[in-house]
């Protein structure tokens, strides 16, 4: 006879929807074939609950992200990766069948996480690249993360479990998370996103003009909360310095995030904070100074810009292939290329500047 499996992780979980769902049998979605023994799931499994409040979604909650069985990690205080998440999609009352497309952006989410050893947090945003349901007629572009109202924290026996709420938002929601900061942009929507179940359908909050303002006021006010963004595009040429020539280096920038790396200069550096690019090969830091200049370090590039040099860079970086100098750093030139946007099959679907 083997020993009983040890399922304290998962029956904790159970513990927390039963409170909010009393007997309601879910639908569950569990993973034949195990991630560690070549499935293509890295999640054990997927719950999606019927609910009619506010208005009738489909809660849907993962299992895997956290130590489901035995302790395994080092980390006593957190089970796992310290969180599992959820997602609310809005659903028509005579549905019974939550749809395919949820779970696998659920198992994406995992992917994503167990490949990149990057966690989820409340206040974090990720941008899909494209709609979040692919092939839908949405403008649900990105995601944000926040706090499941109904599901507070948990100690299991292998540590605590966090309930991370997935909210689909749309392209300009996410510029004004980025130049503003998440939970300021959510909070500001609850009225029209109660408890903020994803709505393919809905148009952008940013639409309605108290959002709106809201938005530019914590904006202007607070400035940017993104102290870091990952970059695909960015690199830094080094140029040579000849006999009758300044020497001059060029800073690469993608089309893509030409725009929100200007609103995001305005929004850190005038407010005398930093600013850090990352990329696979470099990292490019903004500081706050009296004086511009810059400075390199191997794969490190330190950028000092004062208040003029933000404001001309945030007039220039316009998502369109182009090159020109920056009037408050001589010796600095900078670059916009074109971003080519692909699909899970690497078609360029669309191509910026």
């Amino acid at each position: 006879m083997g020993e009983e499996l040890n399922t304290s992780g998962w029956d904790a979980i159970d513990q927390e929807l039963l409170k909010v769902y009393g007997e309601q049998e879910p639908k569950h979605y569990g993973t034949v074939i195990p991630y560690l023994l070549g499935g293509e799931d890295p999640l054990e499994g997927i719950s999606a609950y019927k609910s009619e409040t506010p208005v009738p979604h489909w809660h849907f909650v993962t299992y895997g992200f956290s130590e489901l069985y035995e302790k395994e990690s080092e980390n006593a205080e957190y089970s796992g990766y310290g969180f599992e998440l959820t997602f609310r999609l809005a659903r028509n009352e005579d549905d019974e069948e939550p749809p395919a497309w949820a779970l696998n952006l659920l198992q994406n989410m995992g992917r994503y996480v167990f490949n990149s050893g990057n966690v989820f947090r409340s206040g974090d945003y990720l941008d899909a690249n494209g709609p979040i349901c692919q092939g839908a007629d949405t403008l649900l572009t990105a995601l944000a993360f926040t706090l499941d109202s109904e599901l507070p924290a948990i100690d299991t026996p292998n540590g605590q479990v966090e309930f991370i709420q997935m909210v689909g938002i749309t392209g300009d929601e996410l510029e004004a998370m980025q130049t503003w900061n998440t939970m300021g942009v959510l909070n500001a929507g609850l009225e029209y996103i109660p408890s903020y179940v994803t709505d393919l359908s809905r148009a952008s909050l940013l639409q309605i003009p108290s959002i709106a303002g809201a938005v530019e006021k914590g904006m202007d006010e607070e400035g940017s909360s993104t102290g870091f963004l990952f970059v695909d595009q960015l690199a830094w040429e080094q140029g040579k310095k000849g006999l009758f020539s300044k020497q001059s280096n060029k800073f690469t920038l993608g089309a893509k995030q030409a725009v929100i790396i200007g609103k995001l200069l305005r929004g850190r550096i005038l407010k005398g904070k930093s600013l850090t690019l990352v990329s696979q090969e470099i990292r490019v830091v903004f500081e706050p100074g009296e004086t511009c200049g810059y400075s390199v370090e191997e794969a490190d590039v330190t950028i000092t810009l004062n208040d003029k040099a933000v404001m001309e860079l945030h007039h220039s970086l316009k998502p369109q292939e182009q090159e020109f100098e920056v009037s408050s750093i001589p010796g600095l030139s900078i670059q916009i290329a074109k971003t080519y946007i692909k699909d899970q099959q690497g078609n360029v679907v669309e191509t910026i500047g």
